[in-house]
């Protein structure tokens, strides 16, 4: 045998099994039998083990890797927009109408594909290897998960090109199949472990793994839909349609779904949509409608994007899914701003592909017009697709004797009085102490969004506080090993872990402990922007609610919302008790502004700029100090107009605000920023 003999070997191996995926994932037509496929692998990892610095990352067998330690926010080299939605064909003429106000073809066709109910992914490939996986996160950010994306056997390591293109980007949803799901859950239902609500979730959950062998237990699937390519030669025919896309896509090693369908006119759309109305219930996986786009690729690039999503797609969705069942029990629920939820407990029933058997009935005044009552048949659904709620009662198959709900003038919970504002439909329990507002608060404070403190789940948190050990987030900090070795079924290697976590949740940065604080309208995202701008938390208690408000994106009532509670002696004192526990109250300083010309000066812009996209115009104005808003009023010192504007220009004109072009607008940033002093 020759020296190059096991590297020869090797890449036939790794050829072979690559094309056996290949056919079985992509053209589910597998011809290679599953004896003799194993048999093969089993000789490339004997091979590899041998001789492991010819090991490639795109082996077959290194779809499966070490457990990562912890996920990073990556911004994606090509933003993830999301797609407007339409729920009756008349939204889809309305649609139509819009984009043929922008272009007018003299001919078009459109692409509709299935919405896959699952997980968007970005991928990269750099020369034909894939480098990097990344969940969609907010559109610009996502967490990189690349571990994880190799362990999804549809998902090709290497692309089947010969002479690739430096960068290819694709995108696509990552989901689980029905009976997959079915499975996992009844291996969790088995082991005591909590079942996941939809495969959605159970999706989610997988992707965000710690262990890539988890990952490929699970077998998730993958559906690609959308190509970018950079720097592409003259010897690679470019997709000049969406449908060319899809079968570039399949021809490099993609599943993409079989059951996309090319129309010409709106009608051909409606009876797509119509037919898989009924028969995406025959479907392997959950669809929640079907996305239509525009098939000409030089016509998507003409219409381009809106802020939030593309002009020249939609997405047509099923109208929610209902079904009948009969309410067993109302009860009430405190969160942890206090607010009493009544919710609905229900005979169990099937769906959207899910067990639901208990509906939320919002707050009071929902109780009334629904009229519901205990032995009422009632007919719910999935509110925006994951929440189930009662949309009606059906009054003629009431029980004799059924009384209406009244709900309770004390809290269930602290049997404190109950208040509602004159202006606000929820009802609150404004006991600080309540134990219900307290739980809510520290599981809220140990969520992954928060302080990620994992391992202090629901139950112990429930425990903790029963037991007196947790009056407050900050006492989280002061538990001990021994302290939570008297908790029932908790032993020293769980409480031991769970200190730990304890700990490295003291590394966590100030958006995120000011998000798990739990101030009432404060997002992570509206946490993320406040941190920016008050970078010491002595800055943000300080501030009053007008310089608060000026930050961009922060409202009136989230302004005040803050003020009010750094008002608060009790605050305070968590606040300073967190600081003396070494938690991140603050982050590094903004960087000084080289100018801000435009600062105090507020925008609104309308139509279609020539050639900035209104993000491109917002992010301008922005660095130049200028605050942009989506509504006109008399304080707006600007309304920047572009083609097709609307009723903005009309309020415009009546309040007498200035206008100004794209070309007017480079100008006056262009001007103002010579006349801006030097620092």
């Amino acid at each position: 045998m020759s020296i190059s003999s096991p590297a020869q070997r090797l890449q036939e191996l790794r050829t072979l099994l690559q094309q056996a995926s290949y056919d079985y994932y992509v053209l589910d037509n597998p011809r290679l039998p599953d004896p003799v496929y194993d048999q093969l692998y089993r000789e490339l990892l004997d091979l590899e083990a041998a001789n492991p610095t010819l090991i490639p990352p795109d082996s077959p067998t290194q779809r499966v890797g070490a457990p990562a330690s912890r996920f990073h926010s990556v911004r994606h080299n090509i933003p993830l927009y999301s797609l407007d939605n339409a729920f009756d064909l008349a939204e889809l003429a309305e649609w139509q109408d819009r984009w043929q106000r922008l272009a007018s073809p003299e001919s078009f066709s459109y692409l509709c594909e299935l919405k896959i109910d699952g997980n968007a992914l970005a991928l990269t490939y750099e020369n034909g290897l894939l480098v990097r996986g990344a969940t969609r996160g907010d559109g610009l950010t996502g967490e990189e998960i690349t571990q994880n994306v190799r362990a999804i056997r549809s998902i090709p390591l290497r692309l089947k090109l010969e002479n690739p293109p430096p960068i290819v980007e694709i995108r696509g949803e990552a989901f689980l199949g029905l009976d997959t799901f079915r499975q996992i859950n009844q291996e969790r239902a088995q082991t005591g472990e909590s079942l996941f609500a939809n495969p959605r979730n159970a999706t989610a959950g997988t992707l965000r793994q710690l262990d890539s062998a988890v990952v490929a237990k699970r077998q998730l699937d993958f559906f690609a839909y959308t190509l970018y390519l950079e720097g592409v030669g003259t010897e690679l025919a470019l997709p000049q349609s969406q449908w060319e896309s899809l079968e570039f896509l399949q021809a490099i090693g993609f599943r993409v779904n079989p059951k996309r369908q090319r129309c010409e006119s709106l009608q051909q759309v409606n009876d797509y949509y119509e037919h898989w109305a009924t028969a995406r219930q025959d479907l392997p996986y959950l669809t929640d409608g079907v996305v239509v786009k525009l098939n000409a690729l030089a016509l998507q690039t003409q219409l381009g994007f809106t802020q939030k999503a593309p002009r020249w797609a939609i997405a047509l969705k099923y109208a929610a899914e209902e079904a009948p069942t009969v309410v067993e029990q109302i009860t009430v629920n405190v969160g942890r701003t206090g607010a009493v939820t009544p919710l609905a407990e229900l005979r169990p029933v099937q769906l959207a592909g899910t067990t639901v058997s208990r509906a939320t009935l919002h707050n009071a005044d929902r109780l009334r017009q629904l009229d519901i009552r205990v032995g009422d048949t009632v007919i719910v659904r999935k509110a925006g697709e994951i929440i189930p709620e009662v949309l009606r009662v059906l009054p003629e198959l009431r029980p004799n004797g059924a009384l209406p709900f009244q709900m309770p003038d004390h809290c269930p919970e602290c049997a404190q009085p109950l208040f509602r504002e004159p202006d606000e439909a929820v009802t609150r329990c404004v006991n600080a102490s309540c134990p219900a507002i307290l739980r809510r608060s520290i599981q809220h404070w140990a969520s992954r969004e928060a302080l990620d403190i994992r391992g202090m789940g629901e139950r112990w948190v429930e425990q903790f506080v029963e037991r007196g050990l947790l009056s407050s987030v900050a006492d989280i900090y002061d538990l001990t090993v021994e302290q939570l070795q008297n908790v029932d079924r908790m032993g020293e290697k769980s409480a031991q872990n769970l200190v730990t976590a304890i700990a490295q949740s003291k590394a966590q940065p100030w958006a995120r402990v000011l998000y798990g604080l739990g101030i009432r309208h404060v997002g992570s995202v509206n946490a993320q922007t406040l941190t920016r701008q008050f970078w010491q938390v002595e800055r943000l208690a300080a501030a009053e609610p007008a310089a608060i408000e000026q930050v961009f994106g922060i409202g009136k009532e989230i302004a005040q919302s803050v003020h009010d509670w750094f008002r608060v002696p009790a605050n305070q004192q968590l606040i300073q008790r967190l600081q003396q526990s070494g938690l991140q109250l603050a982050g590094e300083a903004a960087p000084p502004q080289a100018a801000q010309p435009l600062a105090g000066k507020s925008f609104v812009i309308t139509g279609s700029l020539p050639n900035l996209s209104r993000d491109e115009a917002k992010i301008l104005i922005q660095q130049a100090g200028g605050k942009v808003t989506g509504s006109i009023s008399a304080k707006t010192s600007y309304l920047v107009v572009g083609a097709e504007a609307g009723s903005k220009l009309i309020k415009a004109e009546a309040l007498g605000v200035a206008q100004l072009s794209e070309a007017e607008l480079l100008a006056l940033l262009d001007e103002n920023l010579e006349a801006a002093p030097e620092n």
